[in-house]
């Protein structure tokens, strides 16, 4: 039976999901993520994919990016999930398949999905109950979004940044949000290191 075709558009963004088969671990400490971290670094940089959200947990990921062509996302996470196989299985002396499938994703194509993914992404680790605050998560891109640490992965997308400089000239309060009211004033509108480099 062929493979079901994806949908991917040059400049949509997508919702990535990859998950570890039967939901075992893929990230077996810090230095997992920081080498997962570099290497989808380098591999958006080279197949053009613009990277705006993410969130590396341990038996999964979310990431939320823009493609430049319509395999530049497939590209990608091949690239990344072999080469990250390689690297897992030989650290952890094991053989055989780490993910789940394929990659899952779907397209963003509105304003107010956008913003939405992306808070559901960044909010995971509080709605798994290891940190209270998404601050806290060191694996995620709420402290680039959010508070603004520089990160090479990080490529934010033209609403949200469009959404920011439109909050600046209102005069609205710029302070970091709380979990409860995390980017409230954008999703209102739309219906709204060890890894230092990376992260």
């Amino acid at each position: 039976m062929a493979r079901r075709q994806r949908l991917s558009y040059p400049g949509i963004a997508q919702h990535i999901i990859q998950r570890g088969n039967n939901r075992q671990v893929c990230f077996g400490d810090d230095e997992d993520m920081y080498i997962f971290a570099q290497w989808l670094t380098d591999y958006a940089a080279e197949y053009g994919v613009a990277v705006h959200a993410w969130v590396f947990m341990t038996n999964h990921i979310h990431v939320l990016a823009t493609p430049v062509d319509f395999n530049s996302v497939s590209l990608l996470m091949q690239a990344l999930g072999r080469r990250y196989v390689r690297y897992f299985n030989r650290r952890y002396r094991r053989t055989g398949t780490l993910w789940e499938g394929r990659y899952r994703s779907c397209l963003v194509d509105s304003e107010a999905y956008l913003f939405t993914c992306q808070r559901y992404i960044e909010m995971n680790p509080v709605r798994a109950g290891i940190v209270a605050a998404p601050a806290e998560y060191r694996w995620s891109s709420y402290r680039s979004n959010a508070h603004g640490k520089p990160s090479m992965l990080l490529a934010p997308h033209d609403l949200y940044t469009s959404s920011a400089r439109q909050l600046k000239a209102d005069k609205q309060p710029t302070a970091p949000c709380s979990p409860s009211n995390y980017r409230s004033n954008s999703l209102k509108k739309s219906t709204n290191q060890h890894a230092v480099g990376w992260l």
